[in-house]
């Protein structure tokens, strides 16, 4: 795009923003209009502003999108200024989605722009929960969302004699068909530890896995990750020969990539299918 085209485009979404009201006025006159920049922040749009008109980042409806269901029929858009224009939205949600032109924009145009972040446990989950629900004033949907977190996590908490003071602990090694783990500081070990199981990473953080480590010092048992995706990291060391041996009757439990792309209460469906699987 031209310098002189860009300008427009600025000057357009404000003019346009600008004619809607901003956000409050909006919602009295039409349904709140909710933008994703990217998968994560479709699957909260979708759970909680369903009735609203929302505009879903082209991978809402892919394999490994939580609520891909639910987005079919969905409207699909860039995560782009001209988007953001021909759409004009109330509230912007995200996780990485969006430079940071397009964000500037957004918020001089007075559009509300919230980010969900990072998570290292379930109450930073929460705290996503809250603050996008808030955002879209859907307090209750996002108290409701919660309230069904936590009871997918007492699901898959050990039964007290399960994890009684002379039960056996188990450990295991989150892997990626990628050849990644995730250490101590990752939502993947709250996941783990929900599920009662010991964190086998050796370090915090996300770390790559070495073919060689495998196959001289193999864990106890392997949580598979992103493993459903056929065409993802096919070649990677996740999926070497010598690691399909050492892991041969030692998975735990093979977890969907759809409930690991995004810090969200779905997390806790996945340690709830580690508990079931282990």
């Amino acid at each position: 795009m031209s310098i002189q085209a860009r300008g427009f485009a600025v000057a357009g979404l404000a003019i346009l923003l600008s004619t809607a009201g901003g956000p409050a006025m909006a919602a009295e006159t039409r349904p709140l209009r909710v933008m994703s920049l990217d998968q994560c922040g479709d699957q909260y749009a979708l759970a909680l502003a369903p009735q609203a008109e929302l505009a879903l980042s082209p991978r809402a409806d892919d394999p490994d999108s939580w609520l891909r269901e639910a987005a079919a029929g969905r409207r699909r858009v860039r995560p782009t200024l001209e988007a953001a224009i021909a759409f004009r939205p109330d509230v912007v949600v995200r996780y990485w989605g969006g430079d940071a032109r397009l964000l500037a924009r957004l918020e001089a145009s007075g559009v509300r722009v919230v980010t969900i972040e990072d998570a290292t446990g379930f109450e930073a989950v929460r705290g996503n929960i809250r603050t996008v629900s808030a955002a879209l004033d859907a307090r209750p949907g996002g108290e409701a969302l919660i309230a069904r977190m936590d009871a997918r996590l007492r699901e898959a908490a050990p039964r007290t004699r399960e994890s009684g003071a002379g039960a056996p602990k188990r450990s295991a090694l989150y892997l990626t068909a990628g050849g990644f783990t995730a250490g101590r500081g990752t939502l993947v070990d709250a996941i783990l530890r929900a599920a009662g199981l010991i964190n086998a990473a050796p370090m915090p953080g996300f770390a790559p896995v070495s073919v060689e480590r495998i196959a001289l010092s193999p864990p106890a048992w392997f949580v598979l990750g992103f493993f459903d995706q056929p065409r993802g990291d096919w070649r990677g060391p996740g999926r070497h020969p010598v690691v399909r041996t050492a892991a041969r009757d030692r998975i735990a439990a093979r977890l969907p990539a759809a409930a690991l792309t995004c810090p969200a209460w779905f997390a806790a469906d996945a340690a709830a299918m580690l508990k079931a699987s282990a």
